[in-house]
């Protein structure tokens, strides 16, 4: 049911973003082919779920500098065998900040496909972000062992501490966005 529901939400985002439409692709060509991609041992790729997730008073996002790959970035992470991609979201910006959060819609805020390298036994693989946006209760986080720190970053200064394209697409994307 999860799978069927992420394949409408893949439909409506290519409708919204016409220009990402080989995302898409790519996409559903991975749930149409590897029964197994939302688990962490699928190298063709799998899905992970991400939370963009803005403070309750807006104009500012939380950012982890990530423990693994070193780089400021948005919450989220696998999937865990878990194929509601929503749920994903939620809990991984629950578990690695420690606030409550609600999405601000049900809609696919942004997806990408990015390489995660070698490391240890996994091979070099890629990764099938699907990220939401969600809306802080509160202001005060908590750092996890999965960050280096945790930011609350001011839109328009996310390229200070990130070059990462996209991210950046992201804060381009919160027009779109309903108002919190």
């Amino acid at each position: 049911m999860a799978r069927s529901k992420l394949q409408m939400a893949l439909q409506a985002y290519a409708l919204r973003y016409p220009d990402e439409g080989d995302v898409v692709v790519r996409f559903r060509a991975l749930l149409d082919e590897h029964p197994r991609c939302f688990h962490n041992d699928c190298w063709a790729g799998h899905i992970t779920g991400s939370a963009w997730v803005l403070h309750p008073q807006g104009g500012r996002v939380l950012l982890t500098h990530h423990k693994k790959l070193g780089r400021w970035l948005q919450l989220g992470g696998h999937s865990d065998g878990d194929e509601d991609t929503w749920q994903v979201a939620t809990r991984e910006a629950v578990e690695e900040s420690g606030l409550q959060v609600h999405r601000l819609d049900d809609a696919v805020f942004d997806l990408d496909i990015h390489d995660i390298p070698a490391r240890k036994n996994d091979p070099q693989h890629a990764h099938f972000d699907v990220r939401f946006a969600f809306v802080a209760q509160s202001a005060d986080f908590s750092v996890t062992d999965e960050s280096h720190a945790l930011a609350w970053v001011p839109v328009d200064a996310l390229q200070e501490y990130t070059d990462e394209w996209s991210v950046l697409r992201m804060a381009q994307k919160m027009a779109v966005l309903p108002t919190i």
